[in-house]
Order: structure tokens, then sequence, then C-alpha cells
């Protein structure tokens, strides 16, 4: 699978759309350990395994009058307060309606069968109220990665979140790998 492929299947596991990451192994609890309150002790330990497992993405909606100019050239000056962040945190800028739609070319390209989001990507891109929605929504890449630490999530999102609701950003989202937090396909598109 080439690697671009590669890079959407991880945005889309990010979205829930595809399979989840295995969960945090089971750990065996002792009847010493449970006398002493082990379940309680276990629950912190899943819970603590599944925050290190999870990976992060930071998302902006850019408004309307700047959304065609960051994805067309995403280093222009007028988009300089955004650019210098995504410098600082060695990030780029990712649009969502494009990586959907070469998504859905790829797998015309190769054989729809082997893309299992394509129905649901494929009527995603054709509505025309969902492509309004995210011709303007970027995901950001760390360092070349769609989904990244909480640190570095964490970093990005309190240094752009001056530009919420200024001339050129709407809207800041941080998003989780976790399946319960994020969209899955309806059942006529899968």
């Amino acid at each position: 699978m080439p690697s671009a492929i590669r890079t959407l299947f991880a945005g889309f596991a990010l979205l829930g759309l595809a399979e989840p990451a295995q969960s945090a192994p089971i750990v065996p609890v002792t009847r010493q350990d449970a006398d002493r309150g082990a379940a309680s002790r276990l629950a912190d330990q899943r819970s603590m395994k599944m925050s290190e497992e999870l990976r992060y993405q930071i998302r902006l909606n850019i408004s309307d009058d700047y959304a065609e100019l960051a994805r067309t050239d995403p280093q222009n000056a007028a988009l300089a307060p955004i650019a210098a962040i995504l410098a600082k945190h060695h990030a780029a800028l990712s649009n969502q309606f494009d990586a959907f739609a070469h998504y859905v070319a790829e797998a015309e390209k190769q054989g729809v069968e082997h893309f299992p989001l394509y129905k649901w990507t494929k009527a995603t891109i054709a509505d025309p109220v969902k492509k309004a929605k995210h011709v303007k929504s970027f995901s950001l890449y760390v360092e070349g990665e769609e989904v990244y630490p909480k640190a570095a999530a964490d970093a990005l999102e309190a240094d752009l979140a001056p530009l919420v609701g200024g001339r050129l950003v709407e809207k800041l989202s941080k998003h989780d790998t976790d399946p319960a937090h994020n969209p899955q396909a309806p059942a006529h598109l899968r």
C-alpha cells in the first residue's frame, strides 16, 4: 500500500473510520491484590496505559476568505501567523477535503474493494454541504506524522489558540485516536 494511503488510513483510524488500534492488555489480578482494592488500581493502570497509547491531532477551520489560499499556497504572507507557529512546531497543514479526494482517486485507480471507506468517502466529497465544511478544515501534521503525542498536540494547540476568532482561524480542535470519541461509517456506506 503506498505511503500516502497508509497515512490516510492513520487519519481514518483517528476518525474511527478504520480498524482501531488494539486495546491495552488485561493485567491479571491476584487474590491478594483483590483484597487491597486492586480493581481500582487495575482500572487506573488500564486508563494510564490507554492514555499513553492515545495519539492526538490538531485541526483548524480556516475562514472562508483564507481557506483556498491555505490549500494552494500555505506559505503566503497573508497566512504568516499560522505559518510561523507551524514552523516552530515542525508542523504542516493538510486539507481534509483534498485528503478525502486523494483517497477516492487512489481507490478508483487501485480497486475500490481494497478501500473499505471508499463509499463513505466518495459520498462525503460528493455532498456540497460536506464539501464546504471539509474544504476549510485542515489537519495538522507534526514532523510528518498525522497523529502525535499529547505533549506535541498540547503545545501546538496552546500556540494556535490566540488566533481563534481572528481573521484567519474560525475553530481549533484536538482529537484523539480513541475510537469511542470518533464517528463510525453508516452501515449503508461500509
